[in-house]
């Protein structure tokens, strides 16, 4: 027989064209009315009652960012009597940017929703049987601009990302308005023709199943008269009966598929529009399930669902009932889809704390998933904590966007910084918003790494990142692909049943130790500075005012704010959300995100000062207060008391001349900045050993091109490490107070930076303002150490990873530029160096040549980058930050000092009494990361602690008040059944794996 595949798919493709064409007929027009709501959106009541005038198909409307409301009124005609009739509303939809412009959300003329409008769910359903039905309804549209770049997604500077400088144009027009009959076979027919040609053209040409559907569909398409689609349709469908009905193969694969809407908490729309993204695809969840039995739906992110019970009451009352059924699904048990490398520990466990609390309070659901599909890498922390939450499933498809190297599992054991280990698994599909298309089902199939010892994979299906969900096309074709001859098996279903299912046909699956490193997006790491300094700074601030708030609770009795911190901890919490904090989303965003840090750093500077004036009590003498985990001028950790020179070197700091420069020195750090403004000796005077490698300079600034190839505000590429300019022309060295204060000016740009040392304390501090007016560049800070090493080691969330600064291998190639938080840190046996930071993640770790032989290693912090999408002004204007190098320092050094800089003393004027601490640690390498009283209002004393050094570790902890009894808990602070706690008088010893998070309640009666 001839091949005529080739033929048989164009004439399958273009009579699927006239077949969509048909699935409705006999339209008549309707009534449009419309308002546009000036400024912001409105509250539903506001838009009914608006005042409407006539509206007409073609009439442009939809200023950017803009909201109308549309008001529609019509009548079914008495022909259409007995026949399904919809209201088709097209606004100007452009179904390849679903989620990405304009949406729309109908409501009946009481304010209840009916469902949402987007670019594949352009109707409504009016009638079932009904003649002389009236219409009455209304839609709130909003005409979000096409974001990146003006023409899709280009990555072109464009200016609609902010209405500051978007303009007020109107972007879209009114395509369609009209009643019309919805042709359920043709509908029918159209989605067995889909099914079965994707299903054709994904099967091997060899394999007969494909010639059997080919021969079925052509059969049907003779039989379809296509001037009468209507009327032949169900004899057409008669001819793929047969190949419908064959059973899938006994090794067929099988997918577990889930309704889905990744919807970003921001992205290229603000806050406040996800608001009414979520509240648009949950009515259309909602409609969809009332037809369709089948559907299970699964939504993350608590905040989501907390905006649908604050602001779209009526639709959380259908969630709430969805829920109790089970069809609709709560999972991730996290407060928002954050970021997971740049959150603090601390900021991590309330992701999860405050996340899973909401579900457990609001639904009466305990999630079981930890669910990111698109963060951009996944922190070796996590297990741990998903564990201490009370989850055991992980679930992420981002890593298959790795640019370099293919992630060798998709279900997986994942092996965390302590050694805990969680059920991990990849959609092997590699999307979290599938189509259920023959080619993502083949895909999955085909794709699936685990073969042989595995046979399932999750697909979540709906259209996301910007909303809409599910579709009754994807529905159809889960169910034609159910059980089906040369496809996968799909079955729609829960997520747990998929992951209870793939666990236990799986015990031996693969470990991977360690992060799950994204070969890609590792700009996030810089982009929107201020945004990332919110971040850090906030995290810091709370856990001063827990820890002053919690002290002066039991101290003195003050009242604990719950409720504030409560509330400030979500604003922070959701500024993590994966393209907020990455910097990677609009101006508007970030705009906002800057704003609500400044709010929080009031708020909560307030409750400090508050609680630290009554634990101060009343005098002028100078009371310290020490928040970070280690002693400090005297002042015990996590307490207060006057400052106090036992047993530290408090010597002066001096700056003397020295040829073309200066020496600082404070008897703990000599160092020397020449007349360029560089360091040039970085000596510890216990060792006596220089820290910068031979003919080097330490804080050198250089600055590179930065284009990459696409995804300009999440991508650095490799290739920009080869081009760079050294900045070593100052326009002022001079001496100041402490050190030496240096200018630079580059292009149109301005470097201040404050060279310091201070008294007692290790590290030359460097202090930097940047008027920062470059575009397209991105500015290090380098210090090339005399260390020789094959890794570098960086802080993450409670503990430290090692990585390569070697390229041996592609795996270690591709990690150019890392993240870390407070802190890295290079070594060899006896000696090494840090690098601590007060508001930088990005970095880079390398070795060099060395003056002399052998090699050194250059540690560079990424301190700013200027991307021009999605935000064409991103980074640009003045910023502040901190960073020190500190010679001679071991891991423990490198911890203590990232905490000094984060966490600066505090002096009060008060008695001068000494505030003991609520709790003390008795044991090397344990640190406390929070002090505060129990969510439940208890009163009970919450202790948080961690092993730091990577080794095992016996502690005892102390505490410095009365109490009725002490417990290990887990996240939500319920009791844990924890190895090595044993209570001992005063307290609690604790044995200590590397790197185990331990939570503490002392009981107060």
């Amino acid at each position: 027989m001839h091949d005529d595949r080739r033929l048989i798919e164009g004439r399958l493709r273009r009579t699927l064209q006239r077949i969509e064409d048909a699935v409705w007929s006999h339209p008549v027009p309707v009534d449009l009315g419309r308002w546009d709501a000036p400024g912001e959106p409105v509250p539903v009541a506001e838009g009914l009652a608006a005042p409407y005038a006539p509206a007409r198909v073609g009439e442009p409307w939809g200023p950017p960012w803009g909201t109308t409301w549309w008001r529609v009124r019509g009548e079914v005609p008495v022909e259409h009597a007995g026949r399904p009739v919809d209201l088709r509303l097209d606004l100007g939809f452009d179904p390849l940017r679903t989620g990405f412009h304009v949406e729309g959300l109908v409501y009946r003329a009481d304010g209840t929703p009916v469902k949402g409008l987007n670019p594949r769910n352009q109707w409504v359903r009016v009638s079932d049987a009904g003649a002389g039905e009236a219409v009455d309804l209304f839609v709130e549209s909003a005409s979000n601009p096409l974001l990146l770049g003006g023409g899709g997604f280009d990555f072109r500077p464009s200016p609609l990302g902010d209405p500051e400088t978007a303009g007020r144009e109107p972007m879209y027009r009114v395509v369609r308005a009209e009643l019309a009959v919805f042709e359920q076979e043709v509908w029918e027919l159209q989605q067995d023709l889909e099914v079965l040609g994707q299903l054709a053209f994904e099967l091997d040409a060899h394999d007969p199943r494909q010639w059997q559907l080919l021969r079925a569909v052509d059969r049907a398409l003779d039989r379809l008269d296509t001037a009468d689609i209507a009327g032949t349709a169900s004899a057409a469908r008669g001819e793929l009966e047969g190949v419908l009905s064959e059973p899938a193969r006994a090794s067929a694969h099988r997918i577990s598929a889930v309704g889905h809407a990744h919807i970003d908490s921001a992205w290229l729309w603000p806050v406040r529009e996800t608001v009414r993204k979520v509240a648009r695809t949950c009515s259309n969840v909602l409609a969809l399930m009332e037809d369709d039995p089948d559907l299970v739906y699964a939504m993350s992110s608590a905040q989501q669902f907390a905006w649908l019970r604050d602001h779209r009451p009526e639709v959380w009352t259908g969630v709430v009932e969805r829920v109790r059924e089970g069809r609709f699904v709560p999972v991730g048990g996290m407060w928002v889809e954050s970021d997971t490398n740049m959150p603090g520990g601390e900021a991590l466990a309330r992701q999860l704390n405050h996340g899973k609390r909401f579900f457990l309070d609001e639904l009466g659901i305990e999630t079981r998933e930890v669910w990111l599909p698109d963060s951009f890498g996944y922190t070796a922390a996590l297990p741990q904590l998903i564990a201490l939450s009370g989850s055991q499933w992980f679930l992420t498809q981002k890593i298959s966007w790795n640019t370099t190297n293919r992630f060798p599992h998709h279900s997986f054991r994942w092996e965390g910084l302590d050694g805990t280990r969680v059920f991990t698994h990849f959609p092997p599909a590699d999307t979290y918003g599938s189509e259920v298309s023959g080619a993502e089902v083949a895909h999955a199939s085909r794709n699936f790494s685990d073969k042989g010892d595995a046979t399932r994979s999750l697909l979540p299906f709906g259209w996301g990142d910007g909303g809409g969900g599910p579709t009754r096309e994807m529905l159809a074709r889960a169910k034609r692909l159910r059980d089906l001859d040369g496809s996968a098996r799909i079955e729609v279903e829960r997520p747990d049943a998929f992951f209870q299912k793939a666990e236990a046909e799986y015990p031996g699956a693969p470990v991977w130790v360690g992060e799950l490193y994204l070969e890609m997006h590792r700009g996030t790491y810089t982009s929107q500075a201020k945004t990332k300094q919110g971040n850090r700074r906030s995290e810091h601030l709370l856990r001063e005012a827990e820890l002053w708030a919690s002290t002066a609770t039991v101290r003195t009795g003050a009242p604990y704010p719950v409720e504030e911190l409560d509330r400030i901890w979500k604003v922070v919490l959701l500024q993590q959300f994966h393209d907020i904090l990455p910097g990677s989303s609009i101006g508007w965003v970030h705009r906002e995100a800057v704003a609500a840090y400044e709010a929080v750093a009031q708020e909560l500077t307030a409750i400090i000062d508050a609680a630290q004036a009554a634990l101060a009590g009343d005098g002028e003498a100078e009371v310290v207060f020490n928040a970070s985990p280690d002693p400090r001028a005297g002042v015990p950790a996590l307490g207060a008391g006057p400052r106090s020179s036992t047993g530290d070197t408090t010597d002066p700091v001096t700056v003397e001349a020295d040829g073309d420069g200066w020496v600082l020195s404070n008897g703990l750090v000599t160092a020397r900045v020449d007349d360029h403004g560089l360091l040039t000796s970085v000596v510890d005077m216990a060792s006596g050993r220089e820290a910068l490698a031979p003919g080097s300079a330490g804080n050198l600034l250089q600055l590179h091109p930065d284009t990459p190839v696409d995804f300009d505000a999440w991508d650095v590429d490799a290739y920009y490490r080869r081009t760079w300019t050294d900045l070593t022309d100052a326009e002022s060295v001079e001496p100041v107070e402490d050190g030496v204060r240096v200018v630079r000016r580059f292009g149109e740009s301005t470097v201040t930076q404050l060279l310091t040392l201070t008294s007692g304390e290790a590290r030359v501090d460097v202090g930097t303002e940047v008027d920062w007016r470059e575009r397209e560049k991105i500015l290090k800070a380098g210090f090339d150490l005399d260390v020789t090493t094959e890794r570098s080691t960086s802080e993450v969330q409670f503990g430290h990873v090692h990585r390569p600064t070697h390229t041996n291998t592609s795996w270690d190639a591709a990690k150019f530029e890392i993240c870390a938080h407070r802190w890295v840190h290079v070594g060899e046996p006896g000696y090494g160096a840090a690098v601590v930071n007060d508001s930088t993640y990005g970095h880079d770790v390398s070795r060099r040549d060395r003056e002399g032989g052998g090699t050194t290693t250059q540690v560079r912090l990424s301190l700013l980058r200027a991307p021009q999408s999605p935000d064409p002004v991103a980074d640009l204007g003045v910023h502040r930050l901190r960073y020190a190098v500190v010679p001679g320092a071991g891991i423990a050094d490198a911890i203590r000092e990232g905490y000094r800089v984060n966490l600066p003393l505090r002096v009060v004027r008060g008695s001068g009494e000494v505030v003991e601490p609520l709790v003390s640690v008795d044991g090397g390498g344990v640190v406390v990361e929070a002090v505060k009283l129990a969510d439940d209002g208890s009163g009970d004393v919450v202790v948080r602690l961690y092993e730091s050094l990577g080794a095992r570790s016996s502690a005892i902890v102390s505490a410095g008040f009365e109490f009725d009894g002490v417990v290990a808990v887990d996240l939500l602070e319920r009791p844990l059944e924890t190895a090595g706690f044993e209570p001992v008088e005063g307290g609690v010893r604790l044995a200590l794996r590397p790197f185990q998070v331990v939570t503490l309640r002392f009981a107060r009666g």
